[in-house]
């Protein structure tokens, strides 16, 4: 699980490998991320928009950026929670994933909150340290 807390909103994010919708032989690999947004600040907050930077094995970066999340802008008040999952294909067998959601408050701010950066790796995957 990859954590990170903005504002006392905390993020925490887990990835797993989509075996049975990722196809080696084609350059398909396919994860899943479950994400949960935890409110322990004061203010109640609405998730209005998010940003994703997706970044292959090779350096190529896809970037995914509108409107809240799944089609939905979750608000969450005091000691709320949300949580949701979604996918990421990839041509390579591995890659990172990082971004943002921007938050407002209920008199009109809006801050980013981070999204831990986490990595999108295949079963098997052979890690050369240099």
């Amino acid at each position: 699980m990859y954590r990170a807390r903005t504002r006392d909103i905390d993020v925490a994010v887990e990835p797993y490998y989509l075996e049975e919708q990722s196809n080696p032989e084609e350059s398909r690999y396919v994860w899943g991320y479950r994400i949960v947004i935890e409110n322990h600040s004061s203010l109640t907050v609405q998730l209005v928009h998010r940003y994703w930077n997706i970044t292959d094995q090779n350096g190529i970066v896809d970037e995914v950026d509108g409107p809240g999340v799944i089609g939905e802008q979750p608000r969450l008040k005091p000691g709320d929670s949300y949580e949701y999952s979604s996918g990421c294909p990839l041509d390579t067998p591995s890659g990172l994933m990082f971004g943002h959601y921007d938050m407002q408050t209920d008199d009109g701010e809006t801050f980013e909150v981070t999204i831990p950066a986490f990595s999108l790796d295949s079963p098997g995957l052979m890690r050369v340290l240099n």
